[in-house]
């Protein structure tokens, strides 16, 4: 399945809940994405998040119905690393 890197930007500091990231999985599953992790930012107002998803528009309507931002949205293809180099 594609992998996608997702840029969020919140007005707020983002606060995380047990119950709210339950409820994200729940619709993410309904919409036949899966989050795998996200970074978030030192002010706790941005979060990089990598999905897999069948395409863009999947993430986007689990974010809508989550109520949260996907500002940027990109494909990525594949994952590298310094230990590949080594």
């Amino acid at each position: 399945m594609p992998r996608y890197i997702i840029e969020r930007n919140f007005a707020e500091q983002l606060q995380l809940s047990k119950e709210g990231v339950e409820e994200i999985n729940l619709i993410n599953d309904d919409e036949g994405v899966k989050w795998i992790y996200s970074f978030l930012s030192a002010d706790r107002k941005k979060t990089y998040c990598l999905y897999e998803a069948p395409n863009p528009e999947a993430i986007r309507a689990a974010a809508r119905r989550s109520n949260v931002p996907a500002d940027v949205i990109i494909e990525v293809a594949e994952e590298i690393g310094p230990n590949m180099f080594a």
